[in-house]
């Protein structure tokens, strides 16, 4: 497979047309069609169901979609270090996070390296945390930045030095909103909204699982998220109640939510991880030692 068709398959697969993606991409609808044809012949599989006026992806064009953005993201990446090997340090660093608000740590270093290095840029990737070590041992990251609990064992990392604080998301007008905390008597029978990376991932001695008595069978899970955006929907919506970390959500006055943190309290560290033995980009390791000189002088 020839890197240039991969790109031509992916922009019909955005496109969600032959003649779109060819006007985008400057070719001839003929040609396009064909370099399409010859790259279905040569995996043995049809990639795209082709109609009057648009094409979609079978189930097998869904699987090189996925592969041909990682083979193209990895690629543009590599010539993105060897562009930054000269004097001028220049490139694009690549870091992936969970939602936490200590993440404004790492934008203000963004900020700090930016002001001194113009030609550095940043790929900020949102996502959960098996999204992002994913990404991370394909390569495609420099670093992740992964909430606790979370086992980093395979990886060197910093340690950051603010805490989350966990606590319950609810409406206003919830009974459990007219107390100031939250115990573990208080969360049984309730319908509850949790984390997909809590509920599989969690050590059994981690902090979190003592906090639930090592155990949720005794907890009624309503549903479960991966962005806590779509868990503040369903809280306004009255379908449970939201474990989370504060600061996510909006629980201002304009809101319909509110927040209670749990007691005893519950916090989780973020650490930024890469892999061992891994050769930075000048722009990395750059961003890497002022993060290191930032946090050996965080005033603790």
């Amino acid at each position: 497979m020839e890197i240039r068709v991969l790109r031509y398959f992916l922009a019909v697969a955005k496109e969600g047309s032959i003649t779109k993606a060819a006007n985008f991409l400057h070719l001839t609808q003929p040609t396009l069609s064909r370099q399409l044809q010859d790259l279905e012949r040569k995996l043995g599989q049809k990639l795209l169901l082709r109609g009057q006026h648009s094409v979609s992806l079978t189930p097998e064009g869904h699987i090189l979609r996925k592969r041909a953005e990682e083979i193209i993201d990895m690629i543009d990446k590599t010539e993105q270090e060897f562009r930054s090997i000269k004097d001028v340090i220049a490139g694009t660093v690549y870091i992936g996070s969970g939602e936490s608000h200590t993440i404004r740590l790492i934008t203000d270093i963004i900020k700090e390296v930016q002001t001194q290095h113009h030609e550095i840029k940043f790929d900020l990737v949102s996502g959960n945390a098996e999204d992002l070590i994913e990404k991370l041992d394909k390569g495609l990251l420099d670093f992740a930045v992964l909430i606790e609990p979370i086992d980093i064992s395979k990886y060197d990392y910093l340690t950051l030095p603010e805490k989350d604080r966990w606590g319950v998301v609810m409406r206003k007008d919830s009974p459990l909103a007219k107390l100031d905390i939250i115990k573990y008597d208080d969360l049984k029978d309730l319908p509850l909204i949790f984390s997909k990376q809590v509920k599989r991932q969690n050590p059994s001695d981690s902090d979190f699982m003592r906090w639930f008595n090592g155990s949720f069978d005794n907890f009624n899970i309503a549903a479960t998220y991966n962005l806590i955006y779509n868990a503040g929907l369903m809280a306004e919506s009255g379908i449970g109640y939201v474990v989370g970390l504060d600061k996510l959500l909006n629980t201002m006055n304009n809101s319909n939510l509110t927040f209670r943190p749990l007691y005893p309290t519950l916090e989780s560290r973020l650490n930024i991880v890469w892999k061992k033995g891994q050769i930075f980009s000048k722009p990395a390791n750059l961003f890497l030692e002022k993060l290191k000189k930032y946090i050996c002088n965080f005033p603790y």
